[in-house]
């Protein structure tokens, strides 16, 4: 059910405030271009910025809009268990598909405390996606700690982020073959695949959507060589919305196809400049823009 191209989707702002038109218009384009499932509220969503309600809001938005189209993974992510609790069970509620939850960042827990925390989540009869990115949250979860969670009915699956594309290897090792696992990073999805993933939460995918899904398409029928031509033709696109946080670069891009504005919440601001000029050009070459 979770494979291929899932972009992390943006939150569209407009005026500071969200922007619900553009949101459902993002959802519908999405599914036009053949992307295979949505991510609201992650990290790309702007969550950190996002009110509980603004949180709930857009979750709630994306899964009517999608009404049962694509799977919709809600971000439910928190660095206090029972506020992560809270998010899930909003999600489950408003029909989403899965959870994504995000290692606790700042507390630094150790592995039991992992084990505490994603054990929490998965009592709330929602499959739980665990995003484990140590260059945000400072802490890493273990294959063994993986695996054991991936005993648990509810755990499915793994956002991978950490940038070592062994670790879809040592997660096969511990959670078996069946574990989903996705690719958080967009420039090593292809060599993710190679290891055992089945698709990637992407942030390119906000800007092009149909590129990445067909890219995603050509992996699962093992067509290397094609899948590597686009690898080719995105990887500066990859490369530019990240020179500035992604989400930055994502929304500019947006901005540039009329699908919603530039706006950001602080404390992230605008491009400066010379960012602006890599995202276009990278945008041309990939054949996205004219």
């Amino acid at each position: 059910m979770f494979k291929g191209s899932l972009p992390a989707l943006v939150t569209p702002l407009k005026g500071g405030q969200l922007d619900i038109d553009a949101l459902k218009h993002l959802v519908e384009w999405h599914i036009e271009e053949g992307s295979t499932g949505l991510v609201p509220v992650g990290t790309t969503g702007e969550s950190p910025t996002l009110s509980h309600e603004e949180h709930e809001t857009v979750i709630e938005v994306v899964v009517k809009a999608s009404a049962g189209r694509i799977p919709v993974i809600a971000g439910a992510g928190s660095n206090n268990t029972t506020e992560m609790s809270r998010f899930v069970q909003f999600a489950k509620k408003v029909g989403a598909d899965a959870a994504l939850v995000v290692t606790p960042y700042y507390n630094k827990p150790t592995q039991r405390g992992l084990i505490a925390h994603f054990t929490a989540a998965a009592q709330e009869d929602l499959p739980i996606i665990i995003y484990n990115i140590p260059g945000r949250s400072v802490v890493d979860m273990s294959a063994e700690t993986m695996g054991e969670l991936s005993k648990l009915p509810m755990i499915i699956g793994v956002k991978d982020s950490t940038g070592d594309v062994s670790r879809i290897s040592e997660n096969r090792g511990t959670c078996g073959a069946d574990f989903v696992q996705l690719s958080g990073e967009d420039a090593m999805a292809l060599g993710y695949y190679a290891h055992g993933a089945v698709g990637c939460i992407s942030v390119t995918g906000n800007v092009a959507p149909r590129l990445c899904a067909e890219f995603q398409a050509a992996l699962a029928e093992g067509d290397f060589a094609t899948a590597l031509t686009y690898q080719d033709r995105l990887m500066p696109l990859h490369t530019a919305l990240f020179v500035e946080p992604g989400l930055v670069g994502a929304k500019y891009a947006l901005s540039l196809l009329g699908k919603c504005t530039e706006d950001v919440r602080s404390p992230l601001t605008g491009l400066l400049d010379d960012t602006k000029r890599q995202i276009k050009a990278a945008m041309q070459f990939a054949g996205i823009l004219a």
